[in-house]
């Protein structure tokens, strides 16, 4: 029924405005339709007038009511110089924006259809040409020469001293590992995964896989820089972490990485924003699939000694992987079943 009503309500709609424009044409054939045309332009430009002035104060107003409150301060020492880097950005191409606008709406409105005003046509000027061309060349080359600088920054060889977390996507969560006291984490192949005991798939006959050890969140040390090692086990997924302002592909056997150093607790951003129930959220910022919306997991920034505490209370894979068998054979990983499509390609 409703969408019936919809339907109906955007026909009436249509019949409205064919009903305007017949009456409109009328009016022009009663008048004159050269008198009719220049009323309309001198009405028509007015309006921009008044849409040019109003858009430009609903813009400074949105501005100003938004501004700081949707993110907030940036939660990592690089996040900070991203969001130096956005605000000259927007400062180049918001006075390119309003400039422009205002000499669009003015032009229409001035240069309107007048009596005893004939148009002048002004089909070519190399100087104009190359002003216009070489400019916004320049300006923009800059731009992405900034752009650049960042992305190399956290994309390079993170600190010696930084601690590494290995990130992977899978439809529709992410899998964290965590090297142990050794500080490396073990090899991986694809064909040992087992959803069950073995989730990316670790080499148990690799000596440094003995004390990995997986997590449904990721800790992180506040003021120690991290390097994210990221991967996915299907579709390409994408590491979302807007308060840090940072992310990055997770592309199926191609490892990804980038580092930062965060500068807030989670305890410090609850004070912050004043909201006791804030959490740093690690989201999916490519569309993967029908339970894209829900692929999101929790980041914990805590102190060294906070850190400390939660990683001696975490098991390795290597040992829950054990206990799950009952013997001291590694899991073995689990043919997945062929679904209804790869059983009909069979039998034709």
């Amino acid at each position: 029924m409703s969408g019936f009503l919809a339907v109906l309500v955007v026909v009436l709609i249509f019949i409205v405005i064919f009903q305007i424009a017949k009456a409109s044409e009328y009016v022009s054939i009663l008048k004159g339709e050269k008198k009719a045309r220049q009323q309309n332009n001198r009405i028509n430009g007015f309006l921009l007038i008044a849409f040019l002035v109003l858009g430009l104060i609903g813009v400074y107003y949105c501005n100003e009511l938004l501004k700081g409150k949707i993110l907030g301060e940036a939660a990592s020492e690089q996040g900070d110089s991203i969001d130096n880097m956005i605000m000259w950005t927007l400062v180049i191409t918001g006075v390119v924006f309003v400039i422009t606008q205002i000499l669009l709406f003015w032009f229409a409105f001035k240069y309107q259809e007048k009596e005893g005003q004939a148009a002048f046509y002004f089909p070519h000027n190399n100087k104009l040409e190359v002003i216009w061309t070489v400019i916004p060349a320049i300006a923009l080359t800059i731009l992405v020469a900034i752009g650049l600088r960042h992305w190399f920054a956290i994309t390079s060889e993170a600190p010696k001293d930084a601690m590494v977390v290995e990130i992977t996507g899978k439809q529709f969560n992410w899998l964290i590992r965590y090297p142990g006291k050794d500080g490396q984490l073990g090899s991986k192949f694809f064909k040992n995964i087992n959803d069950a005991t073995n989730p990316v798939g670790q080499d148990w006959d690799d000596n440094l896989n003995k004390d990995d050890f997986m997590a449904t969140e990721m800790h992180l040390v506040v003021g120690k820089p991290v390097k994210l090692i990221i991967g996915s086990r299907d579709v390409v997924h994408d590491v979302g972490l807007s308060h840090f302002r940072l992310k990055m592909d997770a592309v199926p056997g191609i490892p990804t990485t980038l580092w930062f150093t965060p500068k807030f607790t989670t305890t410090q951003m609850k004070d912050k924003t004043g909201n006791p129930d804030f959490v740093y959220e690690i989201s999916c910022d490519q569309m993967c699939g029908a339970g894209h919306y829900s692929m999101k997991a929790n980041i914990v920034v805590e102190s060294q000694q906070e850190f400390d505490a939660w990683v001696a209370k975490q098991k390795s894979q290597y040992g829950l992987a054990h206990e799950a068998q009952g013997s001291g054979a590694p899991a073995q990983p689990v043919a997945p079943a062929k679904d209804s499509t790869q059983k009909a390609v069979a039998a034709l």
